[in-house]
């Protein structure tokens, strides 16, 4: 019988807070149309003016044509939204809507006066809280069927007393149509809820894979100017001193490390896009390419790690042989790369400087980009001066990963 109340998108979405800029636009719960709904209030408030006798002026017609604007009143109420018609105020309405339908049955003499009783008590199914809407109906067909059973009214006699309990029968209709809206309602707001986490997530995931980029970014910057810069340094100090030899070496080795800086940026063109790198190879050609030979050494049995890790580990190990050139120039390095059976290490060791370090001041990103690098590996970092040993006052970073 749809004697639900149409309710806009923007309405049934409201209580689940303001959507996105990025996210689509907001999900109405559906429903009938509204103006179906106008349209059969209009239609049995129509049916009714024109077929209900008496109705009048003065006297009974005029009780009856008082009893059909009231009934009407009650009908078109349904159409209000619960926030402007409050729970209890919606009991006092439909209670006297209800009596209003028995008084109505009573005092006419012919025409479908029963159809007030038939919507009305429909919409109390919907309307109120199941207690009270059988409650109400079972009301409305006592009042209805006492009417019809002890001939309050005049023509009565065509109609059975049993017409007027059935009145109470469509309270089922209503009670099913509330049930399955609140279950529409409720599989929508859980979808809703679906769709911000998944927008939470894919969110975190973006901020996630920039922070990545960023630290790929440092690594290929930072790491490649700065070498640049401290030859290029150089080779102006020496311009001083006359010494061409010595000033063509330092330009040869920066233009030397602008090629191995376009090296770097293939490699993280390659870490973007989740291409495997040879973890061995590629750490031999690091070491060589920041002027140390023959210093990695490798333990256990070698196996094939997950891209993430492999690519996490090479830029560890990029930072740390850039801080040892930068902090100890002229120190020995020493990488060395252990297997085991529940993990991976990666070590970075290099002893003290044997020339004056360039001056300058690093971004302080390296050892953060490196932390976060493990982190995201589920392993721990250890970075740190040494202490004790043969490269005692020298540095140490030490990266340790399941798998």
């Amino acid at each position: 019988m749809g004697y639900g109340r149409a309710v806009s998108a923007s309405e049934s979405v409201s209580a689940l807070g303001p959507a996105p800029e990025t996210a689509p636009g907001p999900r109405g719960v559906p429903r009938q149309d509204p103006r179906l709904h106008g349209a059969i209030t209009l239609g049995i408030i129509a049916i009714t003016f024109a077929t209900v006798r008496p109705l009048g002026v003065e006297g009974r017609g005029l009780a009856v044509a008082v009893l059909l604007v009231l009934n009407s009143v009650a009908l078109l109420a349904r159409h209000l939204s619960e926030a402007r018609l409050p729970p209890r105020a919606a009991l006092v309405w439909l209670t006297g809507g209800v009596a209003a339908a028995a008084a109505l049955i009573g005092v006419g003499r012919s025409g479908p006066v029963y159809l007030f009783a038939y919507f009305l008590v429909g919409h109390i199914g919907y309307r109120l809280p199941l207690k009270q809407a059988l409650s109400l109906a079972a009301l409305c067909s006592l009042f209805c069927g006492a009417v019809l059973y002890f001939r309050l009214g005049p023509g009565h006699e065509q109609l059975t007393w049993t017409l007027g309990l059935t009145t109470g029968i469509p309270v089922v209709a209503g009670i099913l149509s509330r049930s399955r809206q609140r279950a529409v309602e409720a599989m929508i707001q859980s979808a809703e809820s679906a769709e911000r986490a998944a927008r939470a997530e894919a969110q975190a995931a973006v901020l996630t894979e920039r922070s990545r980029i960023a630290r790929d970014v440092h690594d290929v910057l930072a790491h490649s100017l700065a070498g640049i810069n401290m030859q290029l340094e150089l080779a102006d100090a020496l311009i001083d001193t006359g010494d061409l030899e010595k000033v063509r070496e330092a330009n040869n080795k920066a233009h030397s490390m602008v090629k191995e800086s376009l090296k770097q940026a293939q490699w993280t063109v390659h870490a973007l896009r989740e291409d495997a790198l040879p973890l061995l190879e590629s750490l031999t050609a690091m070491a060589e390419s920041s002027g140390h030979r023959d210093v990695l050494a490798v333990t256990g049995t070698v196996r094939e790690l997950p891209t993430r890790a492999t690519q996490n580990l090479l830029r560890i190990a990029q930072e740390a042989l850039t801080n040892a050139a930068r902090h100890a120039p002229g120190g020995d390095v020493r990488v060395e790369l252990a297997f085991d059976d529940a993990s991976t290490t990666l070590r970075v060791r290099n002893t003290p400087a044997t020339r004056e370090a360039t001056a300058g001041v690093g971004s302080g990103m390296g050892l953060i980009g490196m932390r976060e690098r493990v982190a995201l590996l589920g392993g721990t970092l250890t970075a740190g001066p040494v202490t004790d040993g043969p490269d005692r006052g020298g540095w140490l970073v030490e990266a340790v990963i399941p798998g």
